[in-house]
């Protein structure tokens, strides 16, 4: 594929940026960027840095690629990582539509042919673990590898009842209200707090630090088009199970890595997975919540970089996540 993309020229500016984030692990700025690139439809901000094949990180929501800092410095070793802000999120543009998880896909897509990589593998959590099964089953040439986190995939994955259990209410109510076509922006303006911070709260097993929600819930709270898109990709369902339902009629050919956390879907990532390809791997971490990333970053380390770099080659040596 010929991309018109292009590497914008203006440098990120912004509480998203590599320069203004906060707590970054020692040196971080001495490896990672944060750059715009522009698709030909979206302008969206990334942060790359680090050696080796391309490895695109996909978060969910409601975060922004400052989820993965502290694993980026160590995958800096052995690839060329690229930590993206999708569409509607954090430095990237904020449009309308777009939201549906086949367009989101070729966004990626896009933006890693404009940084010179065809092919990738990906590691996609919650919402990026719906974009990269969409993006490995409608770009299968473009996929090395594909490791998946804590989410369920709709349209692929059975739809929960509308009266279950209340744990599974409790997990999953969220779903039903960021659908809502404008209500809950009016009322959550002015709650992000209060929204947001119970997000956090109720699905890590371990407390994320007080200055990463912060991070979260300021980026939200500043700019009204940030609260609306964070709900665009919910309004959009309707689109991506359609799609989905159209992709599980296709067996995904990349080998799978499922990761669960062991107080939150577990075992459940792989068997969504399995539905749809398989070469499925499946490690539960024990004791981590819905976000594996920032809850026990040297666990997921370590199973990524299993997964990644199966024969152990290392373009230099491994070593904990930063803290």
């Amino acid at each position: 594929m010929v991309s018109s993309a292009a590497t914008s020229p203006s440098a990120p500016r912004g509480r998203g940026s590599v320069a203004q984030a906060p707590h970054l692990p020692a040196g971080f700025a001495r490896t990672f960027t944060s750059r715009y690139v522009d698709t030909g439809d979206v302008r969206l901000h990334a942060v790359t840095g680090g050696e080796g094949p391309a490895l695109l990180l996909h978060a969910g929501w409601p975060q922004t690629w400052y989820a993965w800092r502290l694993l980026m410095p160590a995958l800096a070793r052995d690839f060329h990582v690229v930590a993206l802000d999708p569409r509607g999120v954090g430095l990237s543009d904020k449009p309308l539509g777009g939201y549906d998880t086949g367009t989101l896909a070729s966004d990626a897509v896009a933006l890693m042919a404009a940084l010179g990589h065809e092919r990738f593998s990906l590691v996609g959590h919650d919402v990026g673990m719906w974009v990269g099964y969409a993006l490995a089953a409608d770009h299968p040439d473009r996929v090395e590898r594909l490791a998946v986190a804590e989410a369920a995939i709709p349209g692929l994955s059975p739809s929960p009842p509308l009266f279950g259990s209340g744990e599974t209410n409790d997990r999953l109510w969220h779903f039903a209200f960021n659908r809502l076509p404008d209500l809950n922006e009016e009322l959550v303006r002015g709650r992000e707090d209060l929204y947001f911070g119970r997000q956090f709260a109720t699905k890590a097993a371990k407390p994320l630090p007080d200055h990463a929600i912060r991070h979260y819930v300021d980026t939200l709270a500043e700019d009204p088009s940030a609260l609306r898109s964070s709900f665009e990709f919910y309004r959009a369902l309707d689109t991506t199970v359609a799609q989905n339902e159209r992709r599980r009629t296709r067996r995904l050919r990349v080998p799978v890595l499922a990761i669960g956390g062991g107080e939150n879907l577990g075992e459940g990532v792989g068997a969504t997975m399995r539905l749809a390809a398989d070469d499925v791997e499946t490690v539960v971490i024990p004791g981590c919540g819905h976000y594996p990333a920032e809850e026990t970053p040297d666990e997921l380390l370590a199973v990524l970089r299993a997964f990644l770099v199966p024969d152990g080659v290392s373009g230099s040596p491994g070593g904990p996540a930063a803290r």
